[in-house]
């Protein structure tokens, strides 16, 4: 029996609607937001807040900082692919126990075997007491920096030597591993940072583990989400995505039970269990997505939304993508924002004259919700960087 043929133009529908990024898509929360794409990227502090933005129907910063730091219905996990992530309060459990867990085991081991080299003494009874202390320091000052945790706790003062003897060898204080550790662990987390929303100077704040959960059961639910969100996919895009081995990759596959679909191409993908039906057109829709945005960094291979002369424009050396612009599911473009806060952009393709017009508008909503912001992706790509220059 042949497969269902699901086409590029499905695929495009697809993620205008169950990304949230067709104005009648768009999310009423932040959590939402967020659970429309698994997970909101959070290693530059902007990136959670301007790709919220795309998928809320209204609200400006304030709404995504509450969401954070008050009702706390979005939480930052050091999860897949060992990077900082943004999840619903509901998912964080499984994203802790399919993926974060592994990684807290991973640098706690790392730290120790940095203390035990280092060759002063320090070991696990050391870093318990070092932890201890910084959970009590804030139970007594409340949020705090890592500077101002570093001056109530003698401990993280400490410093040892990496690499003693090579030609790497380097002196390091211990206070960012020992934070670091303790918010991998769920014992600590981000809180409002000293600047604006587009800083990562964050405080910190002394909070409770997320409940364990069977680690099969949620990698199964993570596998589920991220098919509903990014399906079809590849076994191969579900792998690169979470950064799990091939074999707990197909596990979870396993345990979904997903259709398969043919793809244009003649290649085969997976779906959702009884996802195979052709997705409905949305409206035209424009968005502008900041660097590291989860819909351009959803799948391990892009060629359905991006055409690869694009790459070497929109892309950094390491494979980070930069500012993109977007036209009914397909990349377009790229933008920017000057040091006077003019939002700039680039086609690369030629979409028509309306799309420059919904792009247009979308550049003008964009300015006014950042406002006097100023933004600078963390990760620079070159057609970023000429805008701004």
């Amino acid at each position: 029996m042949s497969l269902p043929l699901v086409t590029t133009a499905e695929r495009r529908h697809r993620l205008g609607r169950r990304h949230r990024l067709a104005p009648s898509a768009r999310a009423a929360t932040v959590a939402e937001a967020a659970d429309s794409v698994v997970a909101l990227h959070a290693t530059d502090a902007a990136t959670v807040f301007l790709s919220a933005r795309a998928r809320l129907t209204e609200g400006g910063p304030d709404l995504i900082e509450r969401a954070l730091y008050e009702d706390v219905s979005l939480v930052r996990l050091l999860s897949m692919r060992n990077t900082l992530f943004a999840v619903s309060a509901e998912l964080a459990p499984h994203v802790d126990c399919s993926t974060a867990r592994a990684i807290a085991v991973k640098e706690r081991r790392t730290l120790l075997k940095h203390l035990d080299e280092d060759g002063q003494g320090l070991d696990a009874a050391w870093l318990a007491r070092a932890e201890t202390a910084v959970l009590d320091a804030l139970d007594t000052h409340g949020p705090s920096t890592g500077g101002q945790l570093s001056a109530a706790v003698p401990a993280l003062r400490q410093k040892i030597t990496i690499g003693r003897g090579k030609k790497y060898e380097t002196e390091q204080g211990v206070a960012t591993r020992v934070i670091r550790l303790l918010a991998a662990d769920g014992r600590i987390r981000r809180d409002r940072p000293r600047g604006s929303w587009t800083s990562s100077q964050y405080r910190w704040v002394h909070t409770e583990p997320w409940p364990a959960l069977p680690v099969a059961e949620s990698r199964a639910e993570i596998a589920r989400r991220w098919l509903h969100a990014y399906g079809p996919a590849t076994e191969a895009d579900l792998k690169w995505w979470t950064g799990w081995t091939l074999t707990d990759t197909r596990k979870a596959l396993a345990a979904v039970g997903p259709d398969q679909v043919r793809l244009e191409d003649g290649t085969t993908a997976l779906v959702s269990p009884g996802d195979t039906a052709p997705e409905p057109a949305p409206e035209p829709w424009a968005a502008l997505l900041p660097g590291l945005d989860p819909t351009a960094m959803g799948w391990a291979d892009r060629g359905f939304h991006l055409d690869p002369a694009h790459r070497s424009a929109l892309f950094d050396y390491a494979g980070n993508i930069g500012p993109t612009v977007w036209w009914n599911g397909e990349i377009v473009g790229g933008w920017a924002q000057r040091p006077d806060g003019e939002i700039v952009w680039r086609l690369l393709a030629a979409p028509g004259r309306a799309a420059e017009r919904a792009i247009t508008a979308e550049a003008s909503r964009l300015a006014a919700w950042v406002g006097a912001a100023r933004i600078t992706p963390r990760f620079r790509t070159p057609l970023e960087r000429e805008l701004v220059a």
